[in-house]
């Protein structure tokens, strides 16, 4: 009986021993492929317009009564991020407080403006104030979604200085919001391309 609870206890101990092993293993599996996962950037389905390309002018009021003329070049060499969203879109509104952080960011160089294609004012003007978004630009135009070609939501649009579309994409997630100033920063359509970029420039020996 006394050899049979010891041989137990051995093998139980070579159980634990083998599952912490395994378990490591796995670990550094997960941080392998961590490595090398891209980081997934904002998913472009726009088949109109294309990233450096001159934005749609679009001339518009906002809900404070304010004249915009979407899509012109800034004289003041500002950028312009669209945000699309929608009261029926959860994920928007999920969203809203990231992008009044990365507007505040980069409130060097970025204005931004949020655009519906309509409904009640009134609706949009609480889901601005209980955002504390009052002093961002807040657009109802079904002309603008129509224009850069919005067909679901949330989605977003970064005009640069120029009047060019410098990223655009649907966004659901900060990365996603946050990529869209990347692949301005790199001089891409998308964060996807910049990573392919440099993953070639790697496989071929060159230096980036």
């Amino acid at each position: 009986m006394f050899e049979a609870l010891i041989v137990s206890q051995i093998l139980l101990w070579i159980a634990v021993i083998l599952l912490t092993v395994l378990c490591l293993a796995l670990a550094r599996q997960v941080g392998v492929l961590h490595e090398r996962v891209a980081p997934a950037g904002a998913l472009s389905m726009n088949e109109t317009l294309k990233v450096g390309s001159k934005a749609p002018l679009v001339p518009v009021k906002t809900i404070d009564g304010d004249d915009l003329k979407i899509g012109i070049a800034n004289k003041k060499s500002r950028s312009t991020l669209l945000f699309f969203l929608s009261p029926d879109c959860p994920i928007c509104k999920t969203l809203l407080p990231t992008v009044r952080s990365v507007l505040s960011r980069e409130a060097d160089w970025v204005d931004g403006v949020l655009a519906s294609d309509g409904g009640l004012e009134a609706i949009h003007r609480d889901i601005r104030k209980r955002n504390k978004m009052e002093a961002t630009a807040y657009v109802l135009s079904e002309e603008l979604g129509r224009a850069y070609s919005v067909s679901k939501l949330p989605y977003a649009v970064l005009i640069d200085e120029k009047g060019l579309i410098a990223s655009m994409g649907m966004v659901n997630s900060r990365e996603h919001i946050e990529s869209l100033f990347e692949a301005k920063e790199h001089g891409v359509a998308s964060l996807q391309e910049f990573m392919t970029n440099r993953a070639n420039v790697v496989k071929n020996g060159g230096v980036e």
